[in-house]
């Protein structure tokens, strides 16, 4: 045990203090948390205020359109050609031109010019504007009173209240419980990847420079990969823990100071084109005044404290853990079968599929949660690291989650003997290319 307790010790300092570890350390903070704010920096920084002159030949849009924070519409008289001039030299940069025929048309279709091209969200909020006007016009047309369809037309929105044992509704929310299903097993993906690898460069330094031959003449092979495997989990789970509060701290820290107001204004003004852009609002400009402060980000927040936080937090260690330490061992035993890293890709790729695996079939799992495909990936020992963090959000039955970590501790035993078989000979095998069938061979010997 004192051995053992030494090498986990060698491998976890020797990590640690290097200055590759803190670095990232660091880096991995600031890079996360820039992800998440930097879109919206940038995004209140790039506003470009669109002027657009508007010549409407049939007179229904004048002063229906409303405006924006990004699209500013001017409407006047005149032709084409004195339109199109302005983009010379007045303040508009877009010309829009509404023929007479549109009211009558089967489709509408405007003429925008420019100078600078606007993006895909100014056109569509156009489109989806003047199709609300032109809905409106012909409705009228056709005597149909307005008020009873908007009266008629109501959205549909589907509110899931989960029944709890003692009888109590608790509301829950689809998409959150997928987001945070992804975004664990996403991490675990990762983490399995990032520190598995390292295991497995670690055996096959120690084995190019023959320094392995000195430390198996003081300690048993399984004892070394065992020792590796572990110190390699201890720094994985220091700097993941690091990573998780420097993030967290950078990222409450800014934007609750520097990008408050700044947020705020751009969710709202967000959530007013959005509504306009799926027809949940009339066009008319009065009807725009109504749309108030977006309640999705305060509902969202709702939802999370309906999440078991801590029952998640500890699936995601146990999974991350146990997950990590199966994959490390048959990393070690890829690392031990070959002497360079260039020759582990026909050892990596069987090793990889199941991995790779659990994300293919993510989608339909998310999509129907307790199926009978659902609830065999997330027992296999290969696959149940990820799907499992992706079902556990929407309330994994008590038994299928305690036979799942059952099953992962029992192939975590299994293979971590069978990696120990093939490390115990490979670590030693110089010179000659491993093959398959090798491998096989080497599961059975003795002693």
């Amino acid at each position: 045990m004192n051995k053992l307790l030494l090498i986990i010790q060698r491998e976890y300092f020797s990590r640690v203090k290097k200055k590759s570890f803190l670095i990232m350390t660091i880096l991995g903070p600031l890079l996360m948390a820039g992800v998440m704010i930097v879109p919206v920096w940038l995004a209140m920084r790039d506003k470009t205020e669109h002027q657009i002159f508007v010549l409407d030949h049939s007179g229904l849009f004048i002063d229906k359109i409303p405006n924006t924070k990004e699209v500013k519409f001017t409407y006047g008289t005149g032709t084409i050609e004195s339109a199109k001039a302005k983009l010379k030299d007045g303040p508009f940069d877009l010309v829009m031109e509404i023929d007479i025929e549109t009211i009558n048309a089967h489709k509408a279709t405007p003429f925008l010019y420019y100078k600078t091209q606007p993006g895909i969200a100014v056109e569509q909020y156009i489109t989806n504007t003047m199709e609300n006007i032109l809905f409106d016009y012909r409705l009228q047309g056709d005597s149909i009173d307005i008020t009873k369809i908007d009266k008629a037309r109501r959205p549909v929105e589907i509110i899931t209240l989960k029944v709890k044992e003692d009888g109590a509704d608790e509301k829950t929310n689809t998409e959150l419980n997928m987001g945070v299903g992804m975004f664990f097993g996403i991490a675990i993906y990762f983490m399995i990847f990032l520190y598995g690898s390292q295991v497995m460069r670690g055996v096959i330094e120690e084995k190019t420079n023959r320094i392995v031959e000195v430390i198996v003449s003081s300690v048993k092979p399984f004892q070394l990969m065992l020792g590796k495997i572990i110190g390699v989990a201890l720094v994985g789970l220091t700097q993941f823990i690091l990573w998780i509060v420097l993030t967290t701290v950078i990222y409450v820290g800014i934007t609750s100071t520097v990008f408050k107001n700044q947020i705020q204004d751009t969710l709202t003004q967000n959530a007013q084109i959005e509504k306009v852009m799926k027809n949940d609002i009339l066009s008319q400009s009065h009807k725009m005044e109504k749309v108030g402060t977006p309640n999705e980000v305060i509902d969202m927040f709702n939802f999370a404290d309906g999440l078991n936080l801590p029952v998640l937090i500890t699936c995601f260690a146990f999974y991350f853990l146990f997950g990590y330490l199966l994959y490390a061992a048959l990393f070690a035993a890829v690392g031990s079968a070959v002497d360079s890293e260039a020759d582990t890709q026909q050892f990596i790729l069987p090793v990889t599929i199941p991995l790779i695996l659990s994300f293919v079939i993510a989608q339909a799992i998310m999509s129907n949660p307790n199926s009978s495909m659902a609830q065999f990936f997330s027992i296999f020992p290969l696959t149940s690291p990820i799907v499992m963090m992706v079902r556990l959000p929407f309330d994994v039955p008590v038994w299928e989650l305690a036979l799942s970590m059952f099953m992962l501790v029992v192939g975590f035993l299994f293979f971590t003997w069978m990696a120990g078989k093939i490390y115990r000979t490979g670590i030693l095998m110089y010179g000659k290319k491993t093959t398959w069938k090798e491998l096989g061979k080497w599961l059975f010997y003795k002693g």
